[in-house]
């Protein structure tokens, strides 16, 4: 590395902003990075699972490129991208309804979710459209004991419904384990996570929820207020993330997506998949969806 890049490096600033997640980086120019800048990041991202780049002039050749030295970009599986000039950004405006405002992680519902995502606020109200991320690992380790126990022995079913596309589904465990930290993470999400594979219907339906708001809980969670010009960088692997939809005027984002890889489970399953028998009628949708899901599997083989 040459040594205006090497002095560019040095005056990095970081600063946490939360307790559980989250760090500002200033002093910072993502236009151009090499491989020691993009190795502190990776580093970085680890130990603080989203990262915050205010001051960010770029084009979007310049944001794929930014994307590209973390992993292969990948287009979205099921929305169009109509509104920009390149196929690997993605675009999302508050006018056109891009307003993700319920707690995800991306993209659950393929057998590979993302592995990251960076995100470059382009236009942001004055007041409101902030963003909250929580931390998947700090909630699963808060958890008692036995409750571990029960969600590292059970799986769960995604799917795309809010892509109105519940044909796109997929099973992930409760509980992954991070490819890098080796640390375990609860997995699941009230946006696209429909059921707990091994559980009836009834019982997948308390204990989901429960789970989803456990990972809600204020102290695992960091909330940012945007700036034009400022990108974040998040784990997908280990967090969620949702839109405050709070305020009025535009909001647009671009962003690019990097290919990920299949959550690895914590531990093995100790129970079959929920399967009730009698006629359609008896059974609930979920139901009917989970043994549509076994059956296409079957069927593959």
């Amino acid at each position: 590395m040459g040594g205006s890049n090497l002095n560019q490096l040095k005056a990095w600033e970081v600063n946490r902003i939360a307790a559980s997640l989250g760090a500002e980086i200033n002093n910072t120019n993502l236009a151009s990075i090499g491989d020691d800048e993009v190795r502190l990041i990776k580093e970085l991202l680890l130990e603080h699972k989203v990262l915050f780049f205010p001051g960010q002039t770029i084009s979007l050749d310049q944001h794929v490129e930014l994307g590209s030295h973390f992993g292969v970009i990948e287009s979205h599986p099921n929305l169009q991208n109509p509104y920009t000039d390149h196929d690997k950004v993605f675009e999302l405006a508050a006018s056109t309804g891009g307003i993700a405002d319920e707690w995800h992680t991306d993209l659950t519902f393929m057998e590979e979710p993302s592995v990251m995502s960076v995100l470059h606020m382009v236009t942001c109200p004055e007041v409101g459209g902030d963003t909250m991320w929580t931390n998947l690992c700090q909630a699963y380790e808060e958890l008692s004991e036995p409750m571990k126990d029960l969600c590292e022995s059970v799986n769960a079913l995604h799917d795309a419904l809010p892509h109105n596309r519940t044909d796109k589904m997929t099973v992930h465990p409760v509980v992954r384990m991070h490819p890098d930290t080796g640390k375990k993470a609860l997995y699941v999400n009230e946006h696209f996570t429909r059921r707990i594979v091994e559980m009836n219907a009834s019982e997948s339906e308390i204990f989901l929820g429960y789970l989803t708001r456990w990972v809600q809980s204020p102290r695992f969670t960091v909330r940012y207020s945007w700036a034009p010009g400022t990108i974040a960088i998040w784990d997908n692997r280990c967090t969620q993330h949702m839109v405050l939809n709070d305020f009025e005027g535009e909001r647009i984002i671009h962003r690019v997506t990097i290919m990920g890889d299949q959550p690895r489970r914590a531990s093995d399953s100790k129970y079959e998949p929920w399967t009730r028998r009698g006629n359609k009628s008896d059974t609930s949708r979920q139901d009917r969806q989970l043994k549509a899901y076994y059956r296409s599997l079957s069927q593959a083989n």
